[in-house]
């Protein structure tokens, strides 16, 4: 008589947990919801995502990096009632939150009470605002099925121990399916999907199985994870545009300058500071560690191996390394009240600090693309640094492929995106762009020949008709001089 009991009073706390993880991500994410300058990298997605629904090509029509399926992401996202902003940050708080689900899960997995398993999530969830995943970054989303993949990954010692091989293959090739579908958000996961792989073979092995058995089931599991990017390798090769997509996915990548030495510096330190509790919790757990816990740490070292894999260190490139560090510290975030009170309450007082000290630049960059909507008079504005937002909210038509700004005002770009860089600024610019948007901010990044030619035009042909605040410089709009400037 005592086991429903008990089953239904397991059920209720699980859904409590649920529960208590939805008012967190809500708690964590609400200040941002309708800001549409969350993040340079953001906006330029929602920007690629809406242009193809306009019949726009990445890579050809507007050119970055990412792989295709984050674009078509964000296209699907644009489908979804409204201007697209608030549907995006929507979706990436449903992200956060099941994958801050799959954490508290695979933290029960490796032995966390809990209490511990919950403050794994918790601090998932404090990572990512205070790592540049306030709204949707690429790993906010990919890190769902990436961590949807190391869950099955965690299960297979006991697998092994049971010789279910045949549940090992399956996990395999559900695993590295979603680690595939991952990579086709961003390449990194790659690093993290083979690991996966690996671990099954071996576990495999461990069921019993002979090498022929794991050969063939380690062939379907590289098809599967391969089987996304060779889709859209596929389609871009029909559409006669291969070259296009593997240059800009894969070349340009290893073409780009490196960053100044102290700058990368600072960016480590700062992600080590945000990270050094759940790092010292991961630490005091490994003594104890069970079996599916040895393989937590493994998919920590593949994280770990795929962000430093890129070497630019930017904050929220170490979002992939939440959902494993999280879950390798939650025995220890059990099992020792103040590691856990001091680990969520540390997140706790930065993440208040950024807020309060957090400049609100939401309703600047609104300003300034109606500035640029009611002045570009059917011609297409130009940004040459500022908000890819800009052009989306302006409805404005593009100048360049390129309108990314780093792409060409960066000397880390210079180079890298197969073609001329200030030549291309140069071209923007003899066709006389109405509005050109730009900024006082001091870099010593610049690229040399794009900044003197945006100078000359601004000083030869365009008046300034605006400013406003925006982080800890300004934004700038210029009206061409033989225009009149429109309210």
């Amino acid at each position: 008589m005592d086991a429903p009991a008990r089953g239904s009073s397991t059920a209720a706390a699980s859904w409590n947990g649920a529960l208590l993880v939805l008012a967190l991500t809500v708690a964590l994410r609400m200040w941002d919801l309708g800001n549409p300058v969350i993040h340079v990298a953001e906006q330029y997605y929602l920007l690629i995502g809406d242009r193809m629904l306009h019949g726009a090509v990445p890579y050809l029509d507007v050119w970055d990096r990412k792989p295709i399926g984050l674009f078509l992401l964000y296209a699907a996202m644009r489908l979804l009632p409204g201007n697209g902003i608030l549907a995006y940050q929507l979706c990436a708080a449903a992200a956060a939150w099941l994958t801050a689900l799959l954490v508290r899960r695979g933290a029960c997995r490796v032995g966390a009470s809990e209490a511990g398993a919950l403050a794994a999530a918790a601090a998932y969830l404090f990572g990512l605002a205070l790592l540049g995943g306030r709204g949707g970054q690429a790993p906010v989303f990919y890190n769902l099925p990436m961590a949807a993949a190391g869950l099955l990954t965690l299960e297979l010692p006991a697998l092994a121990q049971r010789d279910a091989g045949g549940r090992i293959v399956a996990n395999g090739a559900i695993a590295c399916l979603l680690a595939g579908l991952a990579i086709q958000m961003k390449y990194t996961p790659a690093v993290e999907g083979a690991f996966f792989g690996a671990a099954h073979c071996w576990f495999l092995r461990r069921a019993s199985k002979r090498w022929t058995t794991i050969m063939g089931a380690a062939t379907l599991w590289v098809l599967l994870g391969l089987v996304p990017t060779l889709a859209a390798a596929a389609w871009f090769a029909r559409a006669g545009a291969l070259h296009a997509f593997w240059f800009a996915n894969f070349t340009s990548i290893g073409m780009r300058a490196g960053y100044p030495l102290d700058q990368l510096a600072m960016r480590l330190l700062g992600i080590a500071a945000i990270l050094s509790p759940l790092a010292a919790g991961a630490w005091l757990a490994w003594r104890g560690r069970s079996r599916e816990a040895c393989v937590g740490y493994g998919w920590l070292a593949a994280a770990v191996i795929g962000f430093l894999a890129i070497g630019t260190f930017f904050d929220h490139y170490a979002l992939p390394l939440l959902a494993p560090l999280a879950i390798a510290a939650s025995p220890a975030l059990g099992r020792l009240p103040r590691l856990r009170a001091g680990t969520l309450g540390l997140a706790l007082l930065l993440f208040v600090v950024e807020r309060a000290t957090a400049p609100r630049d939401g309703a600047g960059a609104r300003t300034v693309a109606q500035v640029v909507a009611a002045n570009s008079q059917g011609g297409c504005p130009y940004v040459f640094i500022g908000d890819t937002m800009t052009y989306y909210l302006a409805h404005a038509c593009l100048p360049t492929a390129y309108a990314f700004p780093n792409l060409l005002a960066y000397t880390t770009e210079q180079g890298a995106t197969g073609i001329d860089e200030a030549a291309e600024v140069r071209r923007i610019l003899a066709h006389r762009p109405p509005v050109i948007v730009t900024s006082d901010r001091r870099l010593s990044i610049w690229n040399a020949g794009s900044l003197r030619a945006v100078k000359a035009a601004l000083a030869a042909d365009y008046r300034l008709v605006f400013t406003t605040p925006r982080s800890g410089w300004r934004t700038a709009v210029y009206l061409r001089r033989d225009l009149p400037l429109r309210r």
